[in-house]
């Protein structure tokens, strides 16, 4: 007999573990709608056209692909087979999961335009797909929790994501997390101060990487990569300014100013500097009173190669785990898809690493659980005319609650609410029937107390 099995970077969900994400949507949920964004769904898979070319060279190797269906090798020739992957793959597979949600929204924006009203705010809660290398926190089945708004280049979007981050991780009962932000221009101004060498995408590639295999590793990359020692060395000054978010953006203006790359002052490096600068602003007057948690982070980089903006990463602190949301401005996405300078901006939270983090924290409420708050005993076959009644008038409270479903011990039915997490047993034996009344147990104090039948539903409901 074969043994069952998942793979590998995927996982079930019990009914505490669904509880308690359920919780984490919600909090997620009530938040994108309270800043006006709009709930949407796409298709699970996607055409490969629509998603490869969009995630850099490394982001396609990851992509899942879907073989067509029926004899799906029956176009490929031997040619095809000496030539590789590459020229089989377009014969054999035309759909893939979906990696993000964000290509799957520009793609829904260029087929929907015309029954949209601009600025369009959406948010979607769905799973994506990865082929990435299991490891802790890191899954090949995750849900995503995007945000994205399109139709507009304002900053007031940037600083409202910064307002949401804030705002979901501290109803969490997070405390200690760091909301990084940078931007591309900046990112490109490093380059340009290195007069040419290597390639842009490479640099943003490997310091992408920086915080995972530190300095040496990055150096080593970016040697591989065809730049000089000088241009590395050049490189990590700027990766290693220090201070305030002002006082990054005030030391940055200088350097960049001394490589003479702020010759254009509405691209580049000091379009990045600007936008940074109003993003914070905005912030200000927006009350915000956070600002220990928000840190200008030359280092921050983000693979993704759509990015043309300003970008997000969130990180706990103290957890070893991470970033658990991450986002940032894309100002031709659509492009791709028929629909050139339509501007858009947005992030995502990671739900999985989130539930990882507030497990370990253990900041996960009481009261999340997936077991009803009300177990009615099932004494003996008489009583059913009285234990039904009772089950009903729980309901139309609002109260979630089951009978046992057998007649058995009360040893056997307290196990199973204790096992449960059920919170409170009602018991209506012949005793409590001839007088009317019935038993209410506390499942965590043991305390228990006698209530009028006709009034337990309405007394119940004051406790939950």
């Amino acid at each position: 007999m074969q043994k069952p099995s998942i793979p590998k970077g995927t996982r079930d969900f019990g009914p505490q573990q669904v509880a308690r994400r359920n919780h984490i949507f919600g909090v997620v949920r009530r938040v994108f709608e309270k800043f006006g964004y709009a709930p949407l769904e796409t298709p699970t898979m996607e055409n490969l056209s629509v998603l490869t070319g969009k995630y850099g060279d490394e982001g396609d190797q990851l992509l899942f692909k879907i073989l067509n269906s029926g004899d799906f090798a029956k176009d490929v020739s031997a040619d095809d087979l000496a030539a590789g992957s590459k020229k089989i793959l377009p014969k054999v597979a035309e759909k893939g999961l979906r990696y993000d949600l964000t290509v799957p929204f520009a793609r829904y924006v260029v087929m929907n335009r015309g029954q949209l009203t601009l600025p369009f705010k959406r948010y979607q809660i769905q799973p994506v797909w990865r082929a990435d290398r299991p490891q802790r926190g890191r899954y090949r089945e995750f849900v995503q929790c995007d945000a994205d708004v399109v139709g507009t280049t304002s900053l007031l979007c940037e600083a409202e994501i910064v307002l949401m981050i804030d705002e979901v991780l501290s109803t969490l009962g997070l405390t200690d997390f760091t909301i990084k932000i940078n931007h591309r221009g900046v990112l490109s101004g490093i380059y340009q101060a290195l007069g040419g060498e290597g390639t842009e995408s490479d640099l943003f590639v490997a310091i992408d990487k920086l915080d995972k295999i530190g300095r040496d590793g990055v150096t080593r990359e970016l040697l591989e990569r065809g730049f000089s020692q000088g241009a590395i060395d050049k490189v990590f000054q700027y990766l290693e300014v220090g201070g305030s978010f002002d006082e990054k953006l005030s030391t940055l203006r200088t350097a960049f100013g001394a490589d003479g790359v702020l010759a254009d002052a509405t691209a580049g490096p000091a379009r990045g500097l600007a936008d940074l600068e109003q993003v914070q602003g905005y912030l200000q007057d927006f009350g915000f009173e956070n600002f220990a948690r928000l840190d200008f982070d030359v280092t921050l980089a983000r693979g993704l190669s759509y990015y043309t903006g300003c970008i997000f990463e969130v990180k706990v602190n103290n957890v070893q785990m991470g970033s658990i949301s991450g986002g940032g401005r894309y100002d031709n996405l659509t492009g791709a898809f028929g629909l050139p300078g339509l501007s858009g901006v947005g992030f995502s939270f990671g739900v999985d690493r989130i539930y990882d983090v507030l497990e370990e924290l253990k900041l996960f409420p009481e009261d999340v659980a997936a077991a009803p708050l009300c177990l009615v005993a099932n004494f003996d076959h008489e009583g059913r005319a009285t234990v039904l009644p009772l089950l009903k008038a729980l309901r139309d409270a609002g109260l979630s609650a089951e009978l046992y479903p057998e007649v058995s011990k009360l040893k056997k039915q307290f196990e199973y609410a204790d096992k449960r997490g059920i919170r409170y047993l009602l018991l209506a034996g012949p005793d409590e029937r001839a007088a009317g009344q019935v038993k209410l147990r506390d499942m965590r104090s043991g305390t228990e107390q006698m209530l009028p039948l006709a009034e337990a539903a309405t007394e119940v409901q004051k406790l939950a």
